[in-house]
């Protein structure tokens, strides 16, 4: 059984920076992907940014890709994302995911495809 901790977080004006990370705690695969999905109340839950762990190949959504890096550090297990000149539309709760083995790229970003989540971390951006 993998456990998904993260941490970070918090509430910040627009245009200051958060960051985040997620540690996976129990047997993960070293080939897997690791991210992070947001849900805003009302909204659907939606992928932000994503890592495949194996090559390092990061993915991100439209709405932060600029603004967002993902990044890792394997030999820790642990994923962070660094959230730069913050919008208020990017009041959410964070939701870190893992999924092991390869899915398509068109794919990184369906939440069905990810078997493992943490308890999420509320990000607030006020104006």
């Amino acid at each position: 059984q993998v456990q998904l901790v993260e941490s970070g977080g918090g509430s910040v004006q627009a245009g200051g920076s958060l960051s985040l990370s997620c540690a996976a705690y129990g047997h993960i695969y070293s080939s897997h992907y690791m991210g992070w999905f947001r849900q805003a109340p009302g909204t659907e839950r939606e992928g932000v940014a994503i890592i495949y762990t194996d090559s390092g190949s990061a993915y991100y959504a439209d709405s932060v890709k600029g603004r967002f890096t993902i990044s890792q550090d394997n030999a820790k297990n642990t994923m962070y994302l660094q959230m730069n000149s913050l919008k208020p539309e990017d009041t959410a709760m964070y939701y870190c995911a893992a999924r092991e083995g390869w899915v398509a790229p068109s794919l990184v970003f369906s939440r069905d495809y990810y078997n493992y989540w943490g308890q999420g971390t509320q990000v607030t951006v006020s104006l």
